[in-house]
């Protein structure tokens, strides 16, 4: 009994062989390290053969074994490599890896405009150097230079006000909050001394008709702090950025100019006759990028001139009007100030508006 059972549970020899070469092949096959590599850049034809010639036998062995009621062994048609027939919208990398056609013309057009991007860099840093040292002729419009060296000179000057302004302002908020606590302290010994409270209650309407009135001030001088900051650096920074396109246009436009004068003082050859007619193009187009250039600035400093005109002559006679007002005690032409401008003033202690008034 004992003896045919373990004859029913020893391993057939066929099992015996196959678990033997079965062993064998993954011995010989490659490592984890291997596969992975295989895997993110494509398998090698050296291992997919030797795979494939380990796997052969087996398969012709298992075919061969199978019987009459056995099912047929799995097939596809599908083949495991890229090496057959590619889409029309894609082809293969040397390693096999699938790359769609898309990506591929994408990363031709960073390519030349990486190209591009480095050859007019460097145009532009040679003509930069050489007219640093004085070797390369540079295009120069007096009339617009001169504009825009006094419109850089304004901005330097006008930035120069806005800081006094505001230190003046600062200062004076200060003082204002001074004689509003001063008149605090005066309202409050008034209530604790009787015997000088008249004096006290005197002093503190005048401390809180001065806080009123620096108050009214404060707002016209932060009025005109604000719009002189727009005008200095929001209004004269944009035309200062049209400037600096402007000016970058002019070093491309004589980097290339440069060069197709080399090319057309050079000896004319067939060979050099197609660069002579690219350089020409390139040369043709920056002339008309700098001339369209040259004209905004044109423009806008024309415009920039004309507004700094209006917005300072209001700003001024409200900066005017205001200190003298205030400084002379009038406490009438210091409201009839900010009613001329439509100054709204903001309260430390007021309420915010509603979300409907706003």
């Amino acid at each position: 009994m004992s003896q045919s059972k373990a004859e029913s549970m020893s391993v057939p020899p066929e099992d015996d062989n196959f678990e033997r070469d079965l062993q064998e092949m993954l011995e010989d096959g490659p490592s984890l390290n291997e596969v992975t590599s295989n895997v993110q850049g494509g398998t090698p034809n050296s291992v997919s053969a030797a795979f494939a010639e380990r796997v052969e036998p087996f398969s012709a062995g298992a075919s061969s074994s199978q019987g009459a009621g056995s099912p047929p062994g799995a097939t596809s048609n599908v083949p495991l490599s890229n090496s057959g027939g590619a889409s029309p919208g894609s082809k293969n990398s040397p390693n096999g890896d699938f790359v769609p056609k898309s990506m591929s013309v994408v990363a031709q057009n960073k390519m030349e405009s990486i190209k591009e991007w480095s050859l007019n860099t460097f145009k532009t840093t040679k003509q930069f150097i050489s007219e640093r040292l004085g070797k390369g002729s540079k295009t120069v419009d007096l009339e617009v230079e001169a504009s825009i060296e006094q419109l850089r000179d304004t901005q330097r000057k006008y930035s120069h006000i806005l800081r006094l302004a505001r230190a003046m302002a600062s200062h004076f908020n200060n003082v204002v909050a001074t004689q509003r606590a001063l008149g605090e302290g005066f309202s409050e010994l008034a209530q604790k001394s009787p015997e000088l409270q008249e004096e006290f209650i005197y002093n503190c309407e005048t401390q809180r008709t001065l806080v009123k009135n620096g108050e009214i001030l404060l707002g016209a001088l932060n009025f005109f702090i604000s719009s002189v900051n727009t005008l200095c650096h929001k209004t004269m920074e944009d035309t200062l950025m049209t400037v600096k396109h402007y000016e970058n246009s002019r070093l491309e436009y004589d980097a290339y100019r440069s060069d197709f004068e080399s090319l057309q003082n050079g000896p004319r050859e067939a060979a050099t006759q197609p660069k002579l007619n690219d350089s020409r193009r390139k040369y043709e187009d920056h002339k008309t990028k700098f001339e369209r250039l040259r004209s905004d600035v044109q423009i806008k400093l024309r415009f920039l001139e004309e507004n700094k005109v209006k917005v300072m002559h209001k700003q001024l006679l409200l900066f005017h009007n205001a200190i003298s007002a205030y400084f002379s005690g009038n406490a009438a032409a210091l409201e009839a100030t900010l009613k001329q401008f439509n100054i709204q003033l903001k309260r430390p202690n007021a309420e915010k508006p509603s979300w409907i008034e706003s």
